[in-house]
């Protein structure tokens, strides 16, 4: 009996410190860090959107010409807008980014208006295209981006001037330059695609057209025009570059 006593004794003693090693507790490791998103990079996409137009004042400077120095009266355009866009951002350690743009869009925004001074003559144009140069500067909460936009624009425009009598008795062709401002948000969906939202206006200011007559026996036009216009417009991106340490891809 005491045999038995003193072999299960030591038994015991041989299993405790198994027993209490299979009981430590597990060691902690800390979660891996998830690389948070940059917008620095540069992008190249697409956009579609509407546009209106005003071409005011339409002011006589043909001299020596009726009604020199007087206005002919305005009118409105509006159309679709589409085209493509590329540029690149950077964005600081607090969230603030800031990038360069540039956009080109094809747009057919016609309108007209009867003259306010003459019987029977009619005034047209067109803007046949818009494009700017922008920096942008903006916040960012993550993948949601907020900006204002501005810098150099350009637009293609056609004039035309008809009558009952004659038609088409005057034509004009001119690209414009201009300045733009704008505001808008973009959001990255993935680390290679984002999406915006933005409104621009656009200031051409006014300028000096030269009408080229189309009838035999007019001769020169001139007539001072002013042209601005409101964009609203939403593309995709597509993002390359630098998005993030370890960012996954």
């Amino acid at each position: 009996m005491r045999k038995f006593l003193f072999a299960t004794a030591a038994l015991i003693a041989l299993a405790g410190p198994a027993t209490a090693a299979d009981m430590r507790l597990p060691v902690y490791k800390a979660p891996p860090i998830v690389p948070v998103w940059s917008w620095s990079g540069c992008y190249v996409g697409g956009h579609a959107g509407g546009l209106w137009a005003k071409s005011k004042d339409w002011i006589v400077r043909t001299p020596g010409g009726a009604f020199y120095g007087q206005s002919l009266g305005e009118h409105a355009l509006d159309s679709w807008l589409g085209g493509a866009q590329a540029g690149c951002d950077y964005q600081f350690a607090g969230g603030f980014v800031i990038g360069i743009q540039g956009d080109y869009a094809w747009a057919n925004a016609e309108g007209s208006h009867d003259s306010a001074r003459e019987i029977g003559v009619a005034y047209h144009s067109k803007v046949k295209s818009l494009a700017s140069v922008t920096g942008r500067v903006g916040y960012a909460w993550d993948r949601l981006l907020g900006y204002v936009r501005g810098g150099a624009a350009w637009e293609r425009d056609e004039y035309w001037a008809t009558t009952i009598l004659l038609g088409t008795a005057y034509t004009a062709r001119e690209t414009r330059p201009g300045w733009t401002i704008g505001i808008g948000g973009e959001y990255a969906f993935t680390n290679v695609l984002s999406g915006f939202v933005e409104y621009n206006y656009y200031d051409f200011g006014t300028r000096q057209i030269a009408f080229t007559p189309q009838v035999v026996g007019l001769g020169p036009a001139f007539v001072d025009i002013n042209e601005t216009k409101s964009v609203v417009r939403a593309g995709l991106n597509l993002r390359f570059g630098y998005a993030a340490p370890g960012a996954n891809r």
